[in-house]
C-alpha cells in the first residue's frame, strides 16, 4: 500500500521539477542576441575568406571589437572639433580655447 503512494508522490515530483525547470530558461537580452548575430556574420566572413588558425583568430578578435553603435551628438561635435583642431595644429592654450568655443557652438 506505501509502495503506490510512493510512486506517485515521485513521479508528481518528477513531472512538477521539470515544468519548474523548463520555467526557468531565460530569454537572451537584446545585447546577447546583437552580439550572436555578429558572431555569426564575423564567422562567416572568417570562413568566405578561408582563415584559418591564428589569422582567423586576430581576424575574430578584429571583427568583433568593431563598432556598430552609432555616435552620439556630442561626440559627433568632439570628433569634428578634434579634426578641425588637427587641421589648424593647434597646440596647448590655443587648442583648449578652440575646443571650448568649438564645443559650445550649436551643432
Amino acid at each position: 500500500m506505501r509502495l503506490p503512494i510512493l510512486l506517485s508522490l515521485l513521479a508528481t515530483l518528477f513531472v512538477g521539477g521539470n515544468a519548474l525547470a523548463a520555467e526557468a530558461v531565460k530569454q537572451a537580452s537584446a545585447a546577447q542576441t546583437a552580439q550572436r548575430q555578429k558572431m555569426t556574420d564575423c564567422n562567416q566572413q572568417a570562413t568566405t575568406q578561408s582563415l584559418k588558425g591564428d589569422e582567423r583568430k586576430t581576424f575574430m578578435s578584429h571583427c568583433l571589437k568593431a563598432e556598430t553603435k552609432s555616435m552620439t551628438p556630442q561626440q559627433n561635435k568632439m570628433k569634428s572639433c578634434n579634426a578641425d583642431a588637427a587641421k589648424k595644429d593647434l597646440k596647448g592654450d590655443a587648442r583648449k580655447t578652440f575646443m571650448s568655443t568649438c564645443l559650445k557652438k550649436a551643432a
